[in-house]
């Protein structure tokens, strides 16, 4: 049977959020799980992607209180021609957010939720300053969505 695919959708605009998505990338790879791990950013990511995927990690940035204007560009490509034959995919969200994260959640949920995809989990929000174990909260994140996907949780 061929390795389930994660992928890993990450807007990653600055060199902290680069560490995030590296994180997620990481954490996705643990040596004890044997999925596919493809990450991406936003608008780099096609529906193709989404089409082959078994799950998918977003990590976007806060901006004006709305989610970052490429991720919201990679649902307006990718939201009809993946609509259909989608439903179901586990989904996990982090959110790097300089005030509380919760006007991007509240779209993320909308959006995700016309698209019926399945939260393995309530939204990482890493609010305020920076602090070094956002990487950690990250990896966590992926390596418990890689884990589900390959063990047939989700």
């Amino acid at each position: 049977m061929a390795a389930k695919t994660l992928l890993i959708v990450a807007h990653a605009p600055s060199p902290n959020t680069e560490k995030l998505a590296q994180a997620a990338y990481k954490g996705a790879n643990h040596p004890d799980i044997d999925i596919k791990v493809i990450i991406k950013s936003p608008q780099d990511t096609q529906p193709e992607d989404v089409l082959a995927a078994d799950a998918l990690l977003l990590g976007t940035t806060e901006n004006l209180a709305y989610m970052a204007g490429l991720t919201k560009d990679f649902f307006d490509r990718c939201y009809y021609p993946v609509l259909e034959e989608k439903q179901g995919l586990p989904f996990a969200l982090y959110i790097r957010a300089g005030q509380d994260g919760t006007g991007t959640k509240r779209a993320m949920k909308t959006i995700t939720t016309g698209l019926r995809w399945s939260w393995i989990q309530e939204a990482l929000i890493l609010q305020g300053e920076w602090q070094d174990d956002f990487t950690e909260q990250v990896e966590t994140l992926a390596m418990t969505l890689a884990a589900g996907l390959e063990a047939g949780i989700y």
